[in-house]
């Protein structure tokens, strides 16, 4: 773990495995599509429960997501390591668009099911929240021209936002809320009739193998992005 924090071993061991989980993706997205068209409608709900295949994955990585964001800025912020900076660079637009699309199906889903688009719900409420900081984030990174500068910042921002995560998590347990509480990591085991099941968990990986490809993929870039400044300005101080 620690030799692939140099950004030389990093390129080399994410070159063949970048493709791959590309193609892994690919495969997950197939199968899951395919078996949450296949598993029949909720007898309450009808047609409208195969929105949980697209929101709750959705959801589960958005958190996964800010979650490697608020790690790497640690180590990033502590260690002054640029790699771990790159990664949660990397990592904050996916993580953004994860938790838009969460939003955007969830009103898709309470809007049939509660009769309205949008309640000022805890657990909906606090991920918004996490939308907003991965916007902020990003925007506090753009508005800083010295690179280093908005890099410890947007890292002192990624570490604040991590307080929200347990809040997001465990919102529908500490107060009265109109989301319902956990139905798949729960005491007890999951609640769910493994018709759904099967179909969540398969999409649930492919939108963490999505995730993983598209992380790499922008560390990758970024890291070269870096190598080519670099290059730049010793062509210019030399010139």
């Amino acid at each position: 773990m620690f030799g692939l924090a140099n950004p030389a071993r990093f390129m080399s061991f994410t070159r063949p495995l970048t493709p791959v989980l590309w193609a892994v993706t690919a495969v997950l997205f197939a199968v899951g599509v395919w078996l949450s068209f296949a598993a029949p409608g909720d007898y309450q709900q009808g047609d409208t429960v195969r929105i949980m295949f697209v929101h709750v994955p959705a959801a589960s990585i958005g958190l996964m997501v800010y979650a490697a964001l608020g790690v790497s800025s640690f180590f990033a912020l502590v260690f002054r390591h640029p790699l771990a900076d790159a990664a949660a660079r990397a990592a904050a637009l996916p993580g953004a668009a994860f938790t838009a699309l969460a939003l955007i199906t969830g009103a898709l889903w309470g809007q049939p099911m509660w009769g309205t688009w949008w309640v000022w719900d805890a657990r909906l409420t606090s991920v918004l929240v996490l939308f907003l900081f991965y916007l902020g984030y990003m925007a506090l990174r753009a508005s800083i021209d010295d690179e280093q500068k908005a890099a410890r910042a947007a890292a002192v921002l990624g570490l604040v936002g991590l307080i929200n995560l347990p809040i997001v998590k465990f919102s529908v347990d500490w107060w009265n809320t109109l989301h319902q509480p956990a139905s798949l990591l729960r005491a007890g085991g999951s609640s769910l009739d493994p018709v759904f099941l099967a179909p969540l968990l398969t999409m649930m990986a492919a939108y963490a193998a999505l995730f993983l490809a598209v992380w790499l993929t922008s560390i990758r870039t970024e890291i070269t992005r870096r190598r080519v400044q670099t290059l730049r300005a010793r062509q210019a101080l030399e010139a």
